[in-house]
């Protein structure tokens, strides 16, 4: 099951955004045109369906409703997001949907204008209902986060909550004792990577290292024996490696010696090994040379086909989407106007779908749309 088609009405950029997923999405845009604020709104869906979460919760973790409205939204101010749940191309087989407005006095919480469920063509739940109109306070709470409401349609809520999202950030790899912020359960920044790691089974982590030692020592020179190990004095897990070079009886190196681009390499192919959920992935190709990004969509490819995995990929890499076995119904076009960002698929515009049926790559093709007008004209005075 995957995210078939992502609807959202007045969130961030977007006053409306209606797009068709496939089993691989690239989000493309210039800066500021909403790419991470539609991988929000998915996992603001998984924030409200995880145990620890909750409607409110993850709506004061965006700072409340007006940070999460659009700033184009006037007449009809409400936030709709509506996702739909099944096979690539096929009739959904869950739809669930909700919208938010705010109470005008008092507490001024986020409140459920509706809340909707369908199973195929069923309706199972339509909110609100005798029970919300009775007891308004209700209205605070999805039937989502509730296990007492939610028996109906729990595949939904346990699909959403599975849903992982990565964005390692190699500094907090390197030295989280220097952060002091608390570390989320999810953790897509890396704070507690190496925790994740250390949790996994002894057999399966020793295998994903390998693979992960194999795949790298191609892409990192001199790199091998890629190994979590634990301090003797604080228990602390490490990753250490050997590094082949001239000194014959080199010892091994940590992960604070490691490069960035190595970490989140390191990373990046542990989260493509570690499960089967939907992965939202910031810019994977982030402190990595253009040879190794230019292959990320065929790992990608391989990870799809053993795992059966979604994966939506914000990027801007020109490299990344050279690879022309990247069809324009995989690559979601971000073109920000004055009422907001407009969102298509590169195959639903005209020219790109010309150019790529010519043979050229997304890149080449849908890329240079996302180049903002102005930017020849962009100069910094040193004067």
């Amino acid at each position: 099951m995957i995210i078939s088609r992502l609807i959202l009405k007045n969130w961030r950029n977007f006053r409306n955004f209606d797009v068709v997923f496939s089993d691989r999405v690239f989000l493309v845009g210039p800066n500021a045109s909403g790419k991470s604020n539609v991988l929000d709104a998915i996992r603001f869906l998984r924030d409200i369906a995880k145990p620890s979460g909750g409607l409110q919760a993850a709506v004061n973790k965006r700072f409340g409703l007006s940070r999460i409205r659009c700033l184009s939204a006037r007449k009809d101010p409400d936030v709709e997001i509506e996702v739909h749940l099944g096979s690539p191309g096929e009739e959904p087989d869950w739809r669930y949907c909700i919208g938010l407005t705010q109470e005008v006095r008092g507490r001024r919480e986020c409140k459920l204008r509706f809340e909707r469920v369908w199973q195929r063509q069923t309706l199972l739940v339509d909110r609100p209902d005798k029970l919300d109109k009775a007891d308004e306070p209700r209205l605070t709470q999805t039937h989502l986060e509730q296990i007492g409401a939610n028996v109906d349609f729990r595949q939904v809520s346990h699909f959403l909550e599975s849903i992982r999202y990565l964005h390692l950030v190699p500094q907090l790899f390197k030295h989280p004792e220097l952060f002091q912020s608390p570390v989320s359960a999810e953790d897509p920044f890396g704070k507690s990577f190496l925790e994740q790691i250390s949790k996994t089974p002894k057999a399966t982590q020793a295998s994903r290292l390998k693979k992960i030692e194999e795949a790298i020592r191609k892409a990192v020179p001199y790199l091998k024996n890629l190994e979590l190990k634990k301090d003797e004095a604080t228990g602390a897990p490490h990753l250490e490696a050997l590094y082949e070079h001239w000194r014959p009886n080199a010892g091994k190196q940590r992960e604070d010696q490691f490069s960035d681009g190595t970490l989140r390499l390191i990373g990046l192919l542990w989260s493509l090994l570690d499960g089967d959920a939907p992965l939202l992935l910031e810019e994977p190709e982030l402190s990595l040379h253009s040879g190794i990004v230019e292959k990320l969509p065929s790992i990608f490819g391989r990870v799809q086909r053993q795992r059966k995995r979604q994966l939506i990929v914000s990027t801007h890499s020109w490299d990344l989407l050279s690879d022309k076995g990247i069809g324009g119904e995989e690559v979601v076009l971000l073109e920000p106007g004055l009422e907001g960002t407009v969102a298509r698929l590169a195959s639903s515009v005209n020219d790109v779908r010309t150019l790529l049926k010519s043979g050229l790559s997304v890149a080449d093709a849908a890329l240079p749309r996302t180049k903002p007008a102005a930017l020849d004209q962009m100069s910094f005075d040193l004067r």
